[in-house]
């Protein structure tokens, strides 16, 4: 029988290469993602683009969409319970909803600073919290937590994006020693640089995507950003590996070395 996943932030980005990863790997996916709840500094997820995601990616095998809001406990716990109801498992939780705040931490407004703990660390507490009973259910339960290298390495004018992200790594090593006794393997992914909407839509919204490029080319030393298929590839690993628990994996082309 196909392990199912749950995808936050799954209908863009990171998400969907995620998403697609595990398809090809002959798992049922849903994904949750907000649905028309607003923008942040860039562009975020729609009814519309889940729509779309899922009928891109729906050729590569059962796929389902379902909105969640990951700050919110009640949303959390049903899109597990609609995991649940279309799947009739939960085996993969993968954490990826997330988003970005930079700028001097004396220009940063207590707002800004209040919601990327929400989403990013907080939306982790709900999402375990309501997926922990069906994962321990699970023959072969796993989660992924997407950080990022700034949550291995504090870069300036993004104290609150790294702070949550380090939070990530701390929240992954606690939960894999907590969990381990019911064979729940609990690991980090940490992406690099990813043309996503975050970079393009607000980090470099002042480059084309020639200039990104070649800044790519000249910052990283494998020459290329990474894609959203390198993160999916490795969140797969991280829950297929039977006997890997409490690890951050850095996907970023060598920008990052440990």
């Amino acid at each position: 029988m196909a392990r199912t996943v749950l995808v936050t932030g799954g209908a863009r980005g990171i998400g969907k290469g995620i998403a697609k990863a595990f398809l090809e790997a002959d798992h049922n996916v849903m994904i949750a993602d907000l649905a028309d709840q607003g923008d942040w500094n860039y562009k975020l997820a729609s009814s519309e683009t889940m729509r779309e995601t899922v009928e891109e990616l729906g050729e590569l095998g059962e796929i389902d969409a379902v909105a969640v809001n990951v700050t919110d406990a009640e949303s959390c716990k049903s899109a597990v319970s609609a995991t649940l109801e279309r799947f009739g498992a939960l085996d993969v939780l993968a954490n990826n909803a997330g988003i970005i705040t930079s700028g001097p931490i004396d220009e940063l407004t207590e707002a800004e600073w209040d919601s990327t703990y929400e989403v990013n660390v907080k939306g982790i507490f709900h999402m375990v919290r309501a997926a922990l009973p069906a994962l321990k259910a699970s023959d072969d339960p796993a989660i992924v937590n997407t950080s990022s290298i700034s949550g291995l390495r504090g870069g300036q004018n993004h104290s609150s994006y790294c702070g949550s992200k380090f939070a990530v790594i701390g929240i992954t090593q606690s939960l894999a020693q907590e969990f381990s006794p019911h064979g729940i393997r609990v690991n980090a992914i940490c992406p690099g640089i990813i043309g996503t909407a975050m970079w393009h839509d607000h980090l470099m919204r002042d480059k084309s995507e020639e200039e990104f490029n070649a800044r790519m080319q000249e910052t990283i030393p494998l020459g290329r950003p990474q894609a959203v298929e390198d993160i999916g590839e490795g969140v797969v690993y991280l829950a297929t590996a039977t006997n890997v628990t409490g690890i951050s994996h850095i996907v970023a082309g060598g920008i990052l070395m440990s």
